[in-house]
């Protein structure tokens, strides 16, 4: 019988809020070893998941776009918007600052491999998991499959 996400995901992950600091986000997911943390607002819908590589824009900086002038012009060769959207993320203070907010998720009735092709395709490393009121019981991570796989082999 194959197994379901709700047999393999961890149920009730630590959650932060929008408005958590963003230092302290990142405090709590270095305590308990985690990549990433879903994000749930006042009413416990998940708007957001808080990820390793959304906080690289605090380390990594930003680069200055590319431009040229051109008669008192000037043209950015990279999207500006793209550029205002890194700097956010760059000098973000709270978690709603530098989450995504695009957040893939999967029902704890879905196979194992159904979430591993969800992961695959849009290559995301967690799915938070949502029952059928899109409220979040647990998460499924990458680790989580590589492990029951390791167990099939024993």
């Amino acid at each position: 019988m194959a197994k379901t996400v709700a047999d393999m995901m961890t149920p009730n992950p630590i959650t932060v809020g929008p408005d958590t600091v963003l230092k302290d986000a990142i405090q709590l997911m270095a305590d308990n070893h985690v990549g990433g943390l879903p994000v749930l607002n006042a009413d416990g819908d998940l708007v957001g998941i808080l990820s390793q590589s959304d906080l690289m824009w605090q380390t990594t900086g930003i680069d200055m776009p590319a431009y040229i002038m051109l008669l008192d012009s000037v043209i950015y060769l990279k999207n500006p918007s793209q550029y205002s959207q890194e700097i956010h993320k760059a000098l973000g203070q709270l978690v709603k600052d530098v989450m995504s907010d695009h957040v893939v998720t999967i029902a704890p009735d879905q196979s194992v491999r159904e979430a591993a092709h969800l992961m695959h395709d849009k290559k995301v490393r967690r799915l938070p998991v949502v029952n059928s009121d899109r409220q979040l019981v647990g998460i499924l991570t990458r680790g989580d499959i590589v492990r029951e796989m390791a167990n099939s082999y024993a």
